[in-house]
């Protein structure tokens, strides 16, 4: 049985192109399972011979998931397959009605999603560079989905999955996954609060089983017109039935997650609340709608046909725009990952690899694009996953069900979905990010809703872009502007001491500024530079604040500076050679021994003492220190 297995393969031309792998098969399969059933063979024994051929044959380098190599501990973990097994059903419980809910919030048949959890499970888990991370439909790519259908149509969003992919394989062999990590964290958590009002605003009119609106901004302006002819209404329909099972899953999402009990919390409420919804939808039999299913699931598999839009200008910006989105969302869902599990760290380029190759097959699935998504991702380490295997199970249980019993997810109504997406999209929402950004800084805080109303006014690319260009312009005005503040104290007739406070970036953009500044110091003047507010100063400055000095020096004045602020190599850079430091006793004999030479001013600089941290001056200021 096992030489008639590889001499099939042979003949069939499987190892000279391993890329026939699916339907070679597939034909070898049916083949020999008639030849095993005529020959007497019992099943068992035929499930166990091809396995263990296939195992024999030499394709590790080809199909490495089928190989015995694939299995050892640099992919899976063997003393965690049982914690792994019970994490990947956790998982699988989650993601299923969340990806049926995005596929509908993206205007997408709800096996899209699905499809995509698969690939995201039995393909991407395994070549992953963040192992415990959970690949799958995200719902911040919903949106953007969305408007990709409303621009271009069903039919070329597979070719723009497609391309996005193939750009986030290109960055990831050019080495760029560690510059997703370079956003400003008000660009993203805006970008979240803009995709969560999204979200919210659309499914909330799918909640009452009617159609979302074709804008972000008519979804919102329609949701208290809708509320108001609901209310109004004295007759009960659908809307009113669907709104309600609606509330009462978003109730029992929050009473559940509220419940203290771990053991209890350890069964998802999303889980809880639509398996509730379903079961008062069946027994009272319910008119609203319900989630539409086809018999077999590859029904919906359909291979885009529109390759002429490849080079399209219009398809490869959506393409850039989704690739990007899709890259930024992974990443950042990653690093969080890293923060909640120290031992299993993520390799930022392998990831992109491995969701490129996702986001192409998805693409040629014509299904949803995929991220690592940071809700199942959590979900995932929470329930005590320790390896990759988990993520890999929890796309075959999927794949499981929808094979097997596809009329027990049509009995799921949509509200109760769309209900799901309400509560996600509020989450997103959370702008109780604003008190640790206006700590920061409060342009930071102007950033995040410029960007959030930017996404919810136009769409998600404008609106992510308008806040990246809104961080660089804040960049380099912190690198550009200087604030000087000068004060002066009048101590007699004959002297003054003035005080010049920098704060910001000493750049040679603010030259003429500084030089104004310090060109209005009159002669014979003790001036004192603080730079403890200074962030920067380059080498231009540097020199004029030098080349001052002596100009200075030569009416009379002093300077001090405490160079110590600005470390030593500061202090390297001065024209005349420096003093090694003396004592605090040395320097009171050396000022009573040259107290009656002539008035001629020494520029007084602050230098270290012999202990560390201590600045002592050459000699002792008059008057208080500003």
């Amino acid at each position: 049985m096992q030489f008639r297995l590889k001499r099939h393969l042979h003949r069939k031309g499987f190892l000279s192109d391993p890329m026939r792998g699916a339907s070679v098969a597939i034909k070898t399969t049916s083949s020999l399972k008639t030849a095993t059933e005529s020959s007497g063979f019992s099943s068992g024994k035929f499930v166990y011979t091809c396995v263990y051929s296939l195992m024999e044959l030499q394709l590790v380098n080809t199909l490495p998931i089928f190989s015995k190599q694939f299995y050892n501990s640099r992919y899976f973990k063997r003393r965690h397959y049982f914690k792994d097994l019970l994490a990947s059903v956790v998982v699988f419980l989650v993601a299923l009605p969340l990806a049926m809910g995005i596929s509908i919030a993206s205007g997408m048949p709800p096996a899209t999603g699905l499809i995509t959890c698969i690939v995201g499970g039995l393909i991407v888990a395994p070549i992953a560079g963040s192992p415990l991370q959970v690949s799958g439909p995200a719902a911040g790519l919903s949106v953007i989905v969305y408007e990709i259908l409303q621009q271009h149509g069903a039919e070329k969003l597979g070719v723009i999955i497609v391309l996005a992919g193939i750009m986030q394989l290109a960055m990831g062999i050019m080495k760029m996954g560690q510059w997703f990590r370079a956003v400003s964290p008000a660009v993203v958590n805006g970008m979240l609060a803009g995709i969560g009002i999204l979200i919210f605003a659309s499914q909330f009119h799918v909640m009452l089983d009617d159609a979302p609106k074709s804008t972000g901004l008519l979804n919102l302006a329609g949701i208290p017109v809708s509320l108001f002819d609901r209310l109004t209404e004295t007759a009960v329909n659908s809307s009113h039935i669907a709104g309600c099972l609606g509330v009462l899953t978003i109730v029992v999402i929050i009473l559940w997650e509220a419940i203290p009990i771990k053991q209890i919390k350890m069964i998802p409420s999303s889980l809880v609340a639509v398996v509730l919804a379903t079961a008062l939808t069946a027994i009272f039999n319910l008119p609203i709608k319900h989630v539409e299913l086809p018999e077999n699931l590859f029904s919906v598999v359909k291979v885009p046909t529109h390759w002429g839009h490849f080079w399209d200008l219009n398809i490869l910006l959506e393409a850039m725009g989704l690739a990007l989105l899709a890259s930024a969302e992974t990443l950042l869902s990653a690093i969080a990952v890293d923060k909640m599990q120290p031992l299993n760290r993520t390799k930022y380029d392998k990831e992109l690899l491995a969701q490129g190759v996702g986001n192409t097959i998805c693409g040629m699935l014509c299904s949803l694009p995929m991220t690592g998504v940071i809700v199942r991702s959590s979900v995932n380490i929470r329930a005590g996953a320790k390896s990759r295997m988990s993520a890999f199970f929890h796309g075959l249980w999927i794949f499981l069900l929808v094979i097997s019993f596809p009329a027990m997810l049509r009995l799921i109504p949509t509200s109760a979905l769309a209900a799901l997406l309400v509560y996600t999209g509020y989450k997103l929402t959370n702008f109780k990010i604003v008190k640790e950004l206006r700590r920061a800084d409060k342009i930071e805080v102007a950033i995040y809703f410029i960007t959030m109303g930017a996404i919810v006014a136009t769409d998600l690319l404008t609106g992510v872009m308008t806040g990246v260009a809104l961080s660089i312009a804040k960049l380099v005005y912190m690198f550009s502007h200087l604030e000087i503040k000068t004060v002066t104290n009048a101590e007699n007739q004959t002297a003054t001491q003035t005080a010049v406070h920098l704060r910001g970036a000493a750049t040679f953009l603010n030259l003429p500024k500084l030089a104004e500044a310090l060109e209005s110091v009159p002669p014979n003047t003790e001036l004192h530079i603080h730079l403890e507010e200074l962030d920067y100063v380059d080498h231009a400055s540097l020199e004029m604040i030098m080349t001052w000095e002596q100009q200075h020096k030569a009416t009379g004045g002093l300077l001090v500076i405490d160079w110590g602020t600005l470390g030593s190599m500061f202090r390297d850079r001065r024209r005349t050679p420096r003093e090694e430091p003396k004592p605090v006793a040395v320097v009171e004999d050396a000022q009573s021994e040259d107290s009656d030479d002539s008035g001629e001013n020494e520029v007084i600089v602050a230098t270290g003492s012999a202990k560390s941290g201590q600045m002592v001056d050459d000699r002792k200021p008059s008057g208080d220190l500003f």
